[in-house]
């Protein structure tokens, strides 16, 4: 999981297309100044079934679904999207949402 991506996507409440999703992150209790937090539940639930996403001229794309325990107690379900690019053997971390369900 790349830490810009968590740090400066989606713990930041400035980001255009990210504040939605720090204000969600931050009901949880992940805050940005302690964002590896998140990017460690993040990668955790890597280790979930994926389902197969959308294919785009950069790669192969999955979905992971589960659940994140924040640091205040709270639970939330959560999607992750990951990319396989074309030519590389590993998934990388695109984006995360609230909610479990395509």
């Amino acid at each position: 999981v790349d830490d810009g991506k968590v740090r400066d996507y989606l713990l930041s409440p400035k980001h255009v297309a990210g504040s939605a999703k720090a204000r969600f992150f931050k009901r949880l209790g992940f805050e940005r100044q302690d964002w590896p937090v998140l990017r460690d539940e993040l990668a955790r639930l890597a280790g979930n079934d994926a389902l197969l996403g959308d294919r785009n001229e950069f790669g192969q794309k999955y979905v992971v679904t589960g659940t994140i325990h924040g640091p205040v107690g709270r639970s939330a379900s959560v999607m992750s999207v990951w990319i396989v690019l074309d030519g590389e053997d590993h998934p990388r971390f695109i984006t995360a949402y609230p909610g479990g369900t395509l």
